[in-house]
């Protein structure tokens, strides 16, 4: 049999509806709000292919740059040998979720804000920069019963 190389090609599983997730789209889709400049994350809703994105761009994540009754237009960064290019897509609403990746950033603005009007106040200066996870401190694990012993190799024997 040929090989088919279609729009839709090797999507059987990409496309596919979660574990009782199927069925007719929930509501909430459509009362969800896009405005222009918020981070998106397109997700293709095979329930739906009217809209659908090329299966290029499912699991991307783009910027709204426009927003109309069904639909909105997204720019994602597409790599095209050794370089980017600003693609415009226009996708349903139905195929596109608020991403979180800026949620983290959010809310540690909101602990700094909170941290530093609190600092004001108290008249202390607090740092606000991010620190790493250092290494744990080392430590020996001893008891009475159970002191530390080096253990050496057994020296090689032969039986003949």
């Amino acid at each position: 049999m040929p090989h088919s190389f279609g729009y839709r090609a090797r999507t059987r599983d990409l496309f596919k509806r979660k574990f009782k997730e199927k069925g007719l789209i929930k509501l909430s889709t459509y009362l969800i709000s896009y405005q222009v400049g918020d981070i998106v994350d397109i997700k293709a809703n095979g329930a739906q292919q009217k809209g659908m994105p090329h299966k290029y761009y499912h699991g991307r994540t783009g910027i709204v740059y426009n927003v109309t009754p069904r639909a909105v237009g997204i720019i994602i960064n597409k790599i095209v040998g050794n370089r980017y290019i600003e693609k415009r897509v226009n996708v349903r609403i139905e195929h596109v979720r608020h991403s979180k990746c800026r949620q983290e950033f959010l809310d540690r603005v909101k602990r700094n804000t909170a941290a530093s009007a609190e600092a004001k106040k108290s008249g202390q200066r607090v740092a606000l920069k991010r620190v790493p996870v250092l290494p744990r401190v080392s430590h020996t694990v001893s008891t009475e019963k159970n002191t530390p012993q080096t253990i050496v190799p057994v020296r090689y024997e032969t039986t003949i």
